[in-house]
């Protein structure tokens, strides 16, 4: 069976947007989840933070906040990206 191509020159413009801008959320995620916490550990283990290692607090604490960062950024910036979305498709149903 073969597979149509349903999806129009908007849709696959604002699918490019969403699957880019996670990419770059997960690579940020990833940065500080296993180099801050794992693969700059040892470095990180002499900076001294709120008492503890700089290592340890992002593993314990820093990455979850990060994390939580995240999800609000997603959320925003989705919420613009789907307000342009909408405009454009007013704009073309209108023109």
């Amino acid at each position: 069976m073969e597979q149509q191509n349903t999806l129009d020159e908007r849709q696959r413009w604002y699918w490019r947007k969403n699957i880019r801008f996670i990419l770059g959320l997960l690579a940020v995620w990833a940065t500080v989840a296993y180099g801050g916490a794992i693969l700059f550990a040892e470095p990180l283990s002499n900076i001294q933070f709120f008492g503890v290692s700089l290592a340890f607090w992002i593993a314990q604490q820093g990455s979850i906040l990060v994390f939580f960062s995240l999800i609000l950024i997603y959320a925003i910036r989705m919420d613009r990206l789907d307000k342009k979305y909408a405009q454009l498709l007013k704009e073309d149903k209108e023109g």
